[in-house]
């Protein structure tokens, strides 16, 4: 029902910028809790920051300090500024969106994902 589309994805060198883009069909978009996962090769997919329906935000400890989560409500979007990128850094990263619990949906929707790279 809800679709969740990313960009901003590519290759840069360590030390690099990168934006990602989130554009929700969510209806009620500011009712949702928002994040970002990643999957790297040969590894489970992480939780790497999000942003909840109040705008706190979170972090995983690996990218506290280079990342940032933010969101505009009135154009259904959510970002992910990184900044000072490493090679760990790559994989693709997936939107999510968490829909309030009192809604009992059961299930948190999914983007298609964008490839990050960085190598020199």
């Amino acid at each position: 029902q809800v679709q969740l589309v990313e960009s901003g994805g590519g290759s840069v060198q360590p030390g690099g910028s990168l934006r990602l883009s989130c554009a929700s069909s969510a209806a009620f978009f500011s009712l949702y809790d928002m994040g970002w996962y990643r999957q790297a090769p040969g590894d489970q997919r992480e939780l790497v920051a999000r942003i909840f329906a109040t705008s706190s935000t979170e972090y995983a400890d690996p990218v506290k300090g280079r990342f940032s989560i933010s969101k505009d409500n009135s154009k259904k979007m959510v970002y992910l500024q990184m900044n000072n990128l490493e090679p760990e850094d790559t994989a693709v990263y997936y939107c999510t969106a968490d829909p309030p619990r009192a809604w009992k949906l059961d299930r948190v929707y999914w983007g298609q994902g964008t490839q990050v790279t960085v190598s020199s």
